[in-house]
């Protein structure tokens, strides 16, 4: 190891180039319950490796946003169907 070294031509910033953004995407910094990121998480685990955590929380999103997410009410009138089925 050298006592001393020369740094006056050295260059602030990154080492290694950025990684290219991917087009219609932003990053950006949001904060989500940990139970709701555990929940991704365990998703993106049974996928086995097709489909990442952010990838499926952005699907979530667009379901919603879309109206494609099943509605609560239709939800429990499956549920209910189910159930009354079931019993008879």
């Amino acid at each position: 190891m050298k006592q001393q070294y020369d740094f006056s031509k050295g260059k602030r910033g990154r080492i290694t180039t950025p990684e290219p953004e991917q087009r219609g995407k932003t990053r950006i910094t949001i904060r989500i319950d940990d139970d709701m990121v555990d929940h991704f998480l365990k998703e993106a685990e049974r996928s086995g490796g097709s489909a990442g955590y952010q990838t499926l929380i952005n699907d979530a999103l667009r379901q919603h946003v879309e109206g494609k997410a099943p509605k609560l009410e239709d939800t429990l009138r499956r549920i209910l169907r189910e159930e009354i089925k079931a019993a008879s």
